[in-house]
């Protein structure tokens, strides 16, 4: 058997399908090599190793999984142990705005002391971050955290982050009790969905002031709503991210009495040599946004 199929299929069975697995391949590969690839692995052993949709091992692909998962898995400790026992590669998940602004100089901190460090980057919202650190397609998430984290994921409080609504520069409105005054509010609420802690805060003290007001258009990230809002769709649900300006043609309206969001870092298993300095730079830097 070809072993680069054989990897690729590793990869597949491990994360859910073909998709998954291009997006943690740890090399450059486009969905249509790996389908080919694994349609040639199929075609030479004579049977189908998985259903598709939705995706399944058959008994064929589930033992051949489990006869070459051990190796596949154990390569990166096997690196590690080779190189010195120090890990020299990391993943993390964050939002666009936390990989765009915070991450750079995290990164540049952490190679001036590992040179040859790899640094694989992913975005997602909260959910999905989470998701990702359970099948282990990330070592570190930077995310909001709850109250209790899953099964097995430890956590550590960074900052707090306040509520606020964003209105383009020319709106009249000039606080948030002008709207909670009104009998109807009729802008559109622009917000992350639902599940999202941002929202789930927001809709607590909405409740708490007995005020309706649900969304009209849901974008997929903070940067979406600062788009949005800017271009006079509505109002904008997000939070006061210290010393960074708002966007061009943005207010920010406080929301006092809202709770606010927190945000952390999120990791499964044993705390390892480069998470804790990551973790260390990360608390450094929280104090000083902070």
């Amino acid at each position: 058997m070809n072993i680069h199929h054989l990897e690729l299929f590793y990869y597949v069975a491990k994360h859910g399908g073909i998709m998954g697995a291009v997006r943690n391949i740890p090399y450059g590969i486009q969905q249509p090599a790996v389908s080919g690839q694994i349609a040639q692995l199929e075609e030479h052993l004579g049977v189908t190793l998985f259903q598709r949709r939705p995706f399944l091992l058959t008994p064929a692909g589930k033992k051949l999984f489990d006869f070459i998962q051990p190796f596949f898995a154990s390569l990166t400790a096997l690196e590690s142990e080779l190189q010195g026992g120090e890990a020299r590669h990391v993943c993390i998940g964050a939002s666009g705005i936390v990989l765009r602004d915070h991450l750079p100089e995290l990164v540049l901190n952490l190679r001036r002391k590992f040179p040859n460090l790899k640094v694989g980057l992913r975005e997602g919202l909260q959910p999905e971050l989470e998701a990702m650190l359970l099948q282990e397609e990330i070592d570190l998430a930077i995310s909001l955290v709850e109250k209790k984290s899953a099964p097995g994921v430890h956590s550590l409080p960074l900052i707090e982050l306040p509520l606020v609504l964003l209105v383009g520069k020319k709106s009249r409105i000039t606080s948030a009790d002008e709207l909670w005054r009104l009998d109807k509010i009729t802008e559109p609420l622009i917000c992350l969905p639902p599940s999202e802690s941002i929202c789930r805060n927001f809709r607590a003290g909405l409740a708490r002031i007995g005020v309706d007001w649900f969304p009209g258009i849901e974008a997929s990230s903070l940067d979406l709503v600062d788009a949005y809002v800017i271009g006079g769709l509505g109002i904008g649900l997000s939070v006061a991210l210290p010393k960074l300006p708002l966007r061009a043609g943005l207010r920010a309206l406080p929301l006092p009495g809202f709770d606010p969001i927190v945000v952390g870092a999120l990791w499964r298993g044993k705390m390892t040599p480069l998470l804790q300095m990551l973790l260390d730079e990360m608390k450094a830097r929280a104090k000083l946004l902070g």
